[in-house]
């Protein structure tokens, strides 16, 4: 397994990170279900890349993102439209919209590529951001490994309300998708990647070492041994999301 180490950090370091971190960078040197090894550490490096694209600051900084115009600065030669689509989540998340998401499918992105693409951005927004704020170097990106992409659906999803992408059934019992949470127990923000269930492991993975065990969250008095009580890490965590603009 490729590791990630913090051992050049100012503060002692839980293990549980450089764990966390060094399972999704043994995931990117394998193929997922809709891109191979290399094309996912090449989204990995556009998220990167997103940073200090001018093209992303202009539309940030712009009333609406639409006023702007202009081709990103990439760092790979990904598809141009993949590229748009991993610099827009990683920059703008807040404004992405239905009828955005809605035209990226029409213009042939599979919808499973595009939650294999939110799944990737998420891990490596968690991971830069921890390599930042610690004031450390960005950890170096795994080489890609072979194989092509699985293309694995769940046998059983379904359309829900106003979710822009099916999703495994709340009551995931007897299925292979059994294992992403206790049947009937979970918040959509955890099912919406399930059309691709390995971003929901990735995401359930890097949240008990970042905040908590996802089966822990709802139990409001759990401090699950940190540093931070309970309510010191909810404050921390509610600002960050105002910062972030989070729907939730």
């Amino acid at each position: 397994m490729p590791m990630v180490s913090y051992d050049d950090a100012p503060y002692a370091i839980r293990s549980e990170f450089a764990g966390s971190h060094s399972r999704f960078w043994a995931r990117l040197q394998q193929p997922g279900a809709w891109f191979t090894s290399a094309e996912r550490i090449d989204i990995a490096r556009e998220v990167r890349a997103a940073w200090d694209c001018p093209v992303c600051a202009e539309r940030k900084a712009a009333l609406s993102p639409q006023m702007v115009a202009g081709e990103h600065t990439a760092a790979t030669g990904l598809p141009s439209q993949v590229v748009d689509v991993v610099h827009r989540m990683t920059t703008d998340a807040a404004r992405l919209t239905r009828s955005w998401y809605d035209a990226q499918i029409a213009e042939g992105l599979h919808e499973g590529e595009y939650v294999e693409i939110v799944g990737t951005v998420v891990a490596m927004v968690s991971i830069d951001s921890f390599a930042i704020g610690l004031g450390l170097p960005l950890r170096e990106l795994p080489e890609p490994g072979p194989g092509e992409p699985t293309g694995y659906r769940p046998s059983s999803v379904e359309q829900v309300g106003d979710a822009w992408v099916p999703m495994v059934p709340a009551d995931n019992s007897g299925m292979p998708e059994a294992d992403l949470w206790v049947a009937g127990r979970t918040a959509n923000v955890i099912r919406a990647m399930s059309l691709v269930p390995d971003e929901v492991r990735t995401l359930c993975d890097l949240s008990d070492a970042h905040y908590l065990a996802m089966g822990l969250v709802r139990q409001s008095g759990v401090d699950a041994g940190r540093a931070l009580n309970r309510s010191q890490i909810e404050l921390v965590a509610g600002r960050v999301s105002a910062l972030n603009e989070c729907y939730y």
